[in-house]
């Protein structure tokens, strides 16, 4: 299950079914109007296909991808380089 901070619009992507998730993030952008779809590792990809699934099928011309950030920082645990994602869906 996805973590969401409560009165929060930022949407954190874990592990799991993309349709699922997909689905609990297009209620938060319901009930929130904007939202930021966050993703770190090999899970960049998942948080692109969420964002897709909801502005292409759910809320096709009735959303818009706001901004898309892409950074990396160093892991203090181990030293390597780890990739993450912002993505701001916006609802019309």
């Amino acid at each position: 299950m996805q973590e969401t901070i409560e009165n929060s619009n930022k949407f954190l992507v874990e592990d799991g079914p993309i349709m699922e998730s997909a689905t609990n993030a297009l209620m938060l952008l319901s009930k929130m109007g904007k939202i930021h779809i966050v993703a770190e590792g090999e899970l960049i990809s998942n948080a692109i296909s969420i964002a897709n699934i909801i502005v292409e099928n759910f809320l096709k011309n009735n959303s818009t991808v706001e901004k898309i950030n892409l950074d990396s920082e160093i892991s203090p645990d181990d030293g390597k380089m780890i990739s993450n994602i912002e993505i701001i869906v916006l609802k019309n």
